[in-house]
């Protein structure tokens, strides 16, 4: 975690306004509960709206990566932005969606640590772009092998949505949520 504390303090129920109160109701019936992000969030309400709108696809079956290979491009870009919320949460929902914990252990190592050539050509793409906000020619040509061109641009929309969100979560300092545990190579950032 990059901050010890927050900056910005998750709202708790007592202090929401009607509007932050709406703004979480999609959250509260959804799956995952009112995590952290969500109450931290929850001081800008327009924002959030907005924000579960989009994410809402990215997480949805609309994306057409299968949930497995959408929680690679995740984990990897919460890891290479060392955002430990980002990469603890999805931890468990790479589990759920049919990830090992080799192949967690393996996304932070990168493309060159025993993929298949599928994955690889994800975490290809992912850390370009990271690194370039650019996917090189090679690796859009090795990706169009594997995936559909709607499954290519999806990897671009994920890739993009979780770099904001580890830009909100590690700006704001959102901390975990309880019974959490930080993974020990994202302790210090």
């Amino acid at each position: 975690m990059r901050l010890s504390k927050p900056r910005v303090a998750p709202l708790q129920d007592s202090e929401l306004t009607p509007e932050q109160s709406e703004a979480l109701q999609p959250v509260r019936n959804g799956t995952m509960g009112v995590l952290n992000i969500f109450r931290t969030m929850a001081r800008a309400p327009k924002a959030l709206t907005r924000f579960n709108e989009w994410g809402s696809y990215i997480l949805s079956r609309r994306n057409d990566l299968p949930a497995r290979e959408r929680e690679i491009v995740i984990l990897r870009v919460g890891y290479l932005c060392k955002s430990g919320y980002e990469f603890t949460q999805h931890t468990r929902i790479g589990l759920n969606s049919g990830l090992t914990e080799a192949e967690i252990e393996a996304i932070k190592r990168g493309a060159d640590a025993g993929w298949s050539a599928a994955d690889a050509a994800l975490i290809r793409g992912t850390d370009e772009l990271h690194r370039d906000y650019f996917v090189s020619d090679a690796t859009w040509a090795e990706l169009g092998r594997h995936f559909t061109q709607k499954q290519c641009m999806d990897l671009v929309f994920t890739t993009g949505q979780y770099t904001q969100v580890s830009m909100i979560l590690n700006t704001f300092g959102v901390q975990l949520d309880e019974g959490q545990t930080l993974d020990p190579e994202l302790k210090g950032y």
